[in-house]
């Protein structure tokens, strides 16, 4: 257990480099983000401490950075666990580490060295509200050294970071370059092949484009570039020069010298970028990321940029992540929050963001260790409530490609498609089967979603003939639903599923609402009509006493009703508050240690549909007590990588999946508090 230090808030620029957030709460978390942009620029620590092992890709890969520094000639550990060939573990002191927090855009750590304390944090500025920001590929290492026993000390970082950043692969030869711009020094490397966009799938990393470390220009900085055997030895021997631009595994080595330093210490940034060149294969176009909408812009005009705004940001990311941290314990408590902000950068950075060949937003995920899709429906479904949050364009990014697919007439069935493709090609559905009232209920209750937080139906208006055909197609396939896959697809294929008809019914009701708001009364009725007329049918053939049934047909089964959750947000009231109100009982009667089953197949749970569950109930302490098992999972699971969405309840292990955007469903408690907070208004 790690305890954390709660310092002042800090108005000047030396203070905004070291606070160590006050908002943050004392806790754990599966896995800690580091780097997070996007499904391939994506490095995290697997381990509560930064020197346990070295830093990997979410898929596991090792992606090593490698922090050492040098107090008065002594050399201490603070970063990775490089045994890869770099650095032997015992061959320096390990720096101690005394505290760690996570807030939503940044990862702080401080250590205690000899005499000296490092304050070390990663900051990536994922600001929703700023879609130029969120999509500049830039993260920065901001160090502050302070002596702590006062004396003055000679203190010198010591960086390194691995080409194998760039490569998919740890045997793809890569070369590397050291240049200057602008008044930064940077060092480049990527693979020699470069083959752009020529591999899809799941378990991959990126081996195309330029990986980049920049440091602004002074005669206190050195980088240079060596093999990965001779890296830490450079540092120790003071051998400042660069031996190696061709081989593999290489590593750019940024020296920062502090000069002596007393107790009130100084701060420098180091800024780690990803220049990807292309990003997405879209219906055979390659589409580049969104900050080279612009033709002007280059990898070195986002660093100068990253630079010169790194005051301002910071500032904005406080910001963000204290408001954002207040809202959650607002909304559903302490745990609540906490959960919320080790899920942020997660679900973000599981996404791409590009512009599409129409000048629409598409902001792609990838289906992280689960099946590689691209722009999965039934992965935005759950993701929406933190978009829905703070900016619904990003969802409308999430929908346009799949209207599109309809649209364009690729996709010719009379309901919505899966997903575009197998990530980074988005060029039409992979996967090797349909899930008809699964995906349009989705894309219908979701352009509902877009509709009431935006306060106009403007969006569904553009999509309204597709929108019709997949209502229609619910009214008549949706109440009662054949033996077919839903979202939950890992569970295997269900008949008559519960869940799935609740989502059915409040999808009718969603395209009753839209063509409410669009003048179209009939429709608006008839589909209203339909939906209501559906809802005593429902609770009549799931009704198993105490509880609703997981299938209309076997009433000695259970399962969560969490697509129930959007009857509430979106006001629809279709249901009676006494259906919720047994559900919820029922549900407190089953949960396990790490939460509450699925349903009644199996213990395992989705930890994203819990708190959609949790949220059906009408006071906070049976919100807590649903949400607390989740959060002791989160703090307490047994497997170390980025939070996984499906874990067993009995003993906290990830079943499958991890890193997904699925988690950003735990933002749904907030969303409901930010919607009643504009409805008072």
């Amino acid at each position: 257990m790690f305890y954390f230090r709660a310092m002042k808030k800090l108005f000047v620029l030396f203070f905004l480099l070291t606070e160590i957030s006050v908002y943050a709460q004392t806790g754990k978390a599966p896995a800690y983000p580091l780097i997070t942009h996007d499904p391939y620029f994506s490095i995290w620590s697997f381990g509560d401490t930064l020197t346990k092992m070295p830093t990997k890709h979410w898929t596991g890969a090792n992606q090593s950075l490698v922090g050492l520094m040098k107090v008065d000639g002594k050399i201490y550990r603070f970063l990775g666990l490089p045994g890869e060939p770099n650095i032997k573990k015992t061959e320096f002191a390990e720096a101690e580490q005394k505290s760690l927090t996570v807030t939503a855009t940044k990862t702080a750590y401080q250590f205690r060295a000899g005499s000296i304390d490092l304050t070390l944090d990663f900051l990536s500025p994922l600001l929703m509200d700023d879609l130029d920001l969120l999509s500049r590929p830039v993260s920065y290492i901001i160090t502050k050294v302070s002596s702590n026993d006062g004396n003055k000390h000679k203190v010198e970082i010591y960086v390194g970071a691995s080409s194998n950043i760039a490569v998919n692969t740890i045997s793809q030869a890569v070369e590397a370059k050291q240049y200057q711009h602008s008044g930064l020094s940077i060092l480049r490397v990527g693979t020699k092949e470069q083959p752009v966009l020529q591999k899809k799938g799941d378990n991959l990393r990126i081996d195309w484009g330029h990986f980049l470390v920049a440091v602004p220009i002074t005669s206190d900085t050195k980088q240079y570039i060596t093999s990965a055997a001779d890296a830490a030895a450079s540092f120790q021997k003071n051998l400042f020069a660069t031996s190696v631009k061709e081989d593999t595994n290489l590593v750019l080595n940024t020296v920062l010298s502090f000069g002596t330093i007393g107790s009130s210490g100084k701060s420098k940034i180091l800024l780690l970028a990803y220049d990807d060149l292309y990003s997405i294969n879209y219906f055979g176009q390659n589409l580049r990321p969104w900050w080279r909408n612009d033709s002007t812009q280059t990898i070195e005009t986002q660093l100068v940029k990253a630079k010169n705004e790194f005051t301002k940001i910071s500032q904005r990311c406080l910001a963000f992540d204290k408001k954002m941290r207040e809202d959650a314990v607002a909304a559903g408590g302490e745990s609540y929050a906490r959960l919320c902000e080790i899920a942020y950068r997660q679900s973000v950075a599981a996404h791409k963001l590009v512009k599409s060949p129409k000048g629409e937003i598409l902001f792609l995920s990838k289906e992280n260790f689960s099946n590689g899709s691209i722009n999965t429906v039934d992965v935005t479904y759950p993701s929406a409530p933190l978009f829905l949050a703070y900016n619904p364009d990003l969802l409308k990014g999430m929908l346009n490609g799949i209207f599109e697919y309809s649209e364009s007439g690729r996709w010719k069935k009379p309901f919505a498609a899966h997903d575009l493709g197998t990530y980074p090609l988005a060029n039409g559905q992979t996967y090797g089967e349909d899930m008809p009232v699964e995906e349009s209920g989705n894309m219908l209750i979701l352009t509902a979603a877009i509709a009431k937080a935006e306060g106009n139906a403007e969006y569904a208006k553009k999509h309204w003939q597709t929108l019709t055909t997949w209502a229609n197609y619910l009214l008549h396939e949706g109440f009662d639903p054949a033996n077919q896959l839903c979202t939950d697809d890992f569970a295997g294929h269900l008949a008559r599923n519960a869940n799935l008809s609740v989502k059915a019914i409040i999808g009718i009701a969603s395209y009753a609402a839209l063509a409410k708001q669009l003048g179209f009364t009939e429709e608006a009725k008839r589909f209203r009509d339909s939906a209501e007329a559906m809802v005593p049918r429902w609770m009549k053939l799931a009704d198993a006493g105490d509880h609703y049934a997981l299938t209309f047909d076997k009433h000695d089964s259970w399962s969560q009703k969490y697509n129930m959750v959007w009857d509430k947000l979106l006001g629809f009231g279709l249901f009676p508050q006494k259906v919720y109100d047994k559900e919820i009982r029922y549900y407190l009667s089953k949960q396990n240690m790490y939460g509450l089953p699925l349903d009644s197949r199996r213990t395992y749970t989705k930890s994203d549909w819990i708190l959609w569950t949790a949220t059906l109930a009408d006071n906070p302490a049976d919100f807590t007590a649903i949400v607390e098992p989740v959060y002791k999972y989160a703090t307490e699971t047994p497997t170390r990588v980025p939070l996984s969405d499906w874990h067993e309840t009995t003993n906290g292990k990830q079943v499958g999946f991890q890193a997904r955007s699925v988690v950003g469903g735990y933002f749904i408690k907030l969303l409901e508090k930010k919607q009643a907070g504009v409805a008072a208004k």
